[in-house]
């Protein structure tokens, strides 16, 4: 009975351990590819945006400002002319440098090799000057600007993001090279930041395989990492698959890689993290008792939900706003209508609707571009939450077509906050890329009556509209008749 009792714990000890070890393997290689998908495909191209953004958002303003200084009147005709006096230039350089808020600003001319820096004339590039390299490869150059890292002189040799423009002559010839440099202190503390808290490697490569932007893990001397033996691969690898991701062997187990082209820059971002790390909690997990484990998988739950319901009510903000100018969108404003109009049916309080249009909006775009255009949008919604009360509702109808839905508001009441919006918009100036593009709308009012839909409304406010339009625009008309669908009613019951 004895060796029975002793057969059967042990029966029962092997099945139990079984089925928990099995159970536990089985969860941890479940968590482990979760793990390897969530940081695959959320978190490594999550970390590649954050980082591309940063250094496009310094980058791009940099080539921006860089391509205006090449074609700017003044400096090419100040090298067509001789460069006959060097102070012209240095203070034009110096009032770039201090209007666009760039780390260095410069210009080296074809005619002399001077080197004019924001601080003056620095020196004269020599082919044989393996620090002037630069100029020479810009000069062969068939693109017209190129991106790269070098020593400052004008800053004690500090390691700077140069963007390099050429400049022609009004015949299309070269006659030289001008720029801004922005620091990349500010990149790689970034880049620091994610090495030191979630322990992931981020650098830039050229398409030669030249480290082009990086952390402390490299020197700044390094050249090719293709030279490198156990960079070669990894750097073969990411030109190769360019935009993607892909795992590596890091010796200590695998490496997850993210890839990232920018065509603007010709670089790629390359954003790496151990798996081992991110599992080292899990490894942890399988000692703990179940207990313990219980009371974990409750609080993840309790932060999933969090977390899914906070997204959930980003969603549901991203459905019922406007992109551009943060007010609700069509669908949503169209919602807000129908139940202000029941609310005040029910309740007998007045409602109105104003319904404005931005008046010859296709001249602003097509004189000044949509990105102009667009500000004048943005600008336009300003005026409107300023001129309205907090408890009415603004909408954008169209492209240039918006609404605002007073409550409580009559329409001679909202006539007059109509003609507030007019005269705040004709008066305000948008400003874009120092352009000032002045701008006003159209309105027209109507006020809900009894019994009538929000159809019917919206088409008197549309009717208004079109009288402010016909009447020569820039003005605002009220809608004062008596709505069709009412007519109708008060027609039926006179017939019944």
């Amino acid at each position: 009975m004895l060796r029975k009792k002793n057969h059967l714990i042990a029966i029962v000890t092997v099945l139990l351990i079984s089925g928990f070890v099995v159970t536990t393997l089985a969860n941890y290689y479940v968590v482990r590819e979760t793990v390897r998908k969530q940081i695959a495909e959320n978190e490594l191209p999550l970390t590649s945006d954050n980082v591309y953004s940063e250094i496009q958002r310094d980058l791009l303003s940099s080539v921006f400002i860089s391509s205006l200084m090449s074609t700017d009147t003044f400096v090419r005709d100040w090298l067509i002319q001789g460069e006959r006096n060097s102070d012209q230039i240095t203070n034009y350089l110096n009032e770039i440098q201090q209007k666009y808020n760039t780390f260095t600003s410069f210009l080296v001319s074809e005619q002399t090799g001077v080197y004019y820096h924001s601080s003056g004339p620095l020196k004269t590039v020599s082919p044989e000057e393996p620090r002037d390299k630069w100029y020479y490869r810009v000069r062969k150059m068939k693109t017209d600007y190129e991106i790269n890292i070098d020593p400052d002189l004008g800053n004690k040799d500090a390691m700077t993001i140069f963007v390099n423009y050429r400049i022609y002559d009004y015949d299309g010839n070269f006659i030289g090279v001008t720029g801004v440099g922005l620091t990349i202190s500010a990149v790689k503390k970034l880049i620091e930041r994610y090495k030191l808290q979630y322990g992931r490697e981020i650098f830039f490569l050229n398409m030669k395989g030249r480290l082009m932007l990086h952390g402390r893990e490299f020197s700044d001397h390094e050249n090719s990492l293709l030279d490198m033996n156990d960079m070669a691969p990894l750097v073969t690898k990411a030109l190769k698959v360019r935009d993607g991701a892909f795992t590596m062997d890091g010796g200590w187990g695998p490496i997850l890689y993210n890839v990232r082209y920018i065509p603007e820059f010709d670089w790629i971002l390359v954003v790496g993290q151990s798996e081992s790390g991110a599992l080292r909690q899990i490894h942890n997990a399988v000692v703990v008792n179940l207990f313990i484990y219980a009371f974990v998988t409750i609080i993840v739950l309790i932060l999933v939900n969090l977390a899914i319901s906070y997204y959930q009510k980003r969603l549901e903000e991203m459905a019922s706003t406007d992109k551009l100018t943060g007010i609700y969108n069509r669908q949503a404003f169209d919602i807000l209508l129908s139940q202000a109009i029941k609310e005040a049916g029910r309740r007998g309080d007045p409602l109105s609707l104003i319904m404005l249009d931005l008046d010859h909006f296709k001249q602003i775009n097509d004189s000044f571009g949509h990105l102009a255009g667009d500000a004048v949008l943005k600008n336009l919604v300003k005026n409107m939450e300023r001129s309205v009360r907090k408890s009415d509702a603004l909408g954008r109808w169209g492209g240039e077509e918006f609404m605002a839905l007073l409550h409580g508001c009559t329409l001679d009441d909202a006539f007059l906050i109509a003609e507030k919006i007019r005269i705040a918009v004709g008066s305000s100036v948008t400003t874009y890329n120092q352009l000032a593009i002045q701008a006003a709308v159209s309105i027209g009012v109507a006020q809900y009556q009894e019994c009538e839909s929000p159809e019917s409304l919206l088409n008197r406010a549309d009717i208004a509209l079109y009288k402010a339009k016909e009447g020569g625009r820039n003005r605002t008309e009220k809608h004062t008749g008596e709505p069709s669908d009412c007519l109708l009613e008060n027609a039926s019951n006179k017939d019944g």
